[in-house]
């Protein structure tokens, strides 16, 4: 399937592909949702949107602009996301502070966040082979004198819903290797009215969405403020991008049954759920060719 999904095109029928006439509720935000639909709709799929979070830049950027100013103090500059990468250059690039400061620092980005981070400073140094949090750690745990360094950690500030444990863990794992490491607070996540999503909502309660689509634990989070109880949607299909927020939806009572093994992109997300509706079409197959 993966290499099969790589061959589709445009031009291809839509009814020769795997999301065809299945409707994907997208929860990411807007930044990251049209990249998401972007490969739904080369699967066949029909992407619907609703992100259940936002983020934006912060109107006081005090603890930022105070790191910025000491920069050069920082061995590590580890990036967990690409919306952190996008918040601090152009915060930088308000402060007049030029490029050529980080280039003393050792950078890190997650999969194809580090396209984002060559194009803001055309440096990347490290990109851990899981593209995870867990996959930091394990790469910076093998770098001799690591618990000498200061790793800096642009990270979001979570408003009206409660932090997904993995920037705090991640904090937690490094600082147990020695590292002294300093958490800087670079845009805002925060949850979005329930109000403005009363059609999208209906679809979902009518059993007119196939699937939901998580890529991360606090769109889960703020998802479920938005319904009443799991019998909303209990007729979807969740899928979750990667195990890490697999496992947060799980321990937050929601039934998983799509998890994409590629999560260093979104083009494996959507593998992912196309894979799933294959396989069920094809033991749908198979069941009726028996009988």
């Amino acid at each position: 399937m993966h290499t099969q999904s790589k061959q589709l095109n445009l031009l291809t029928p839509s009814r020769e592909l795997p999301l065809y006439g299945k409707r994907i509720l997208v929860t990411a935000p807007r930044n990251y949702a049209y990249r998401l639909s972007e490969q739904i709709i080369k699967q066949g799929g029909l992407p619907v949107f609703m992100p259940t979070i936002e983020t934006c830049y912060f109107s006081n950027y005090g603890k930022l602009d105070a790191a910025l100013n000491h920069i050069a103090e920082f061995d590590w500059i580890v990036f967990t996301s690409r919306n952190g990468i996008t918040a601090f250059f152009h915060r930088m690039n308000n402060l007049n502070i030029p490029v050529s400061v980080v280039q003393k620092c050792q950078l890190c980005a997650l999969g194809k966040d580090a396209e984002s981070l060559l194009s803001f400073c055309g440096k990347v140094d490290l990109i851990p082979t899981e593209s995870s949090p867990a996959g930091i750690v394990a790469e910076l745990a093998k770098i001799p004198q690591i618990h000498d360094k200061k790793v800096l950690i642009p990270a979001p500030e979570v408003v009206g819903l409660p932090e997904p444990d993995v920037v705090p863990n991640l904090i937690t794992d490094l600082q147990q290797l020695g590292i002294e490491v300093t958490r800087v607070p670079t845009y805002i996540t925060q949850g979005l009215d329930t109000s403005i999503y009363s059609i999208e909502l209906n679809l979902i309660n009518q059993g007119m969405i196939d699937v939901i689509a998580f890529s991360s634990t606090a769109e889960v989070e703020s998802f479920l403020t938005m319904v009443n109880s799991q019998s909303d949607y209990e007729g979807c299909i969740i899928a979750c991008f990667g195990p890490y927020t697999t496992a947060n939806a799980r321990k937050l009572g929601v039934n998983v049954s799509i998890v994409s093994r590629d999560y260093s992109s979104f083009e494996g997300f959507a593998e992912a759920i196309a894979e799933f509706f294959t396989l069920t079409s094809n033991s749908h197959q198979a069941l009726q060719d028996v009988e």
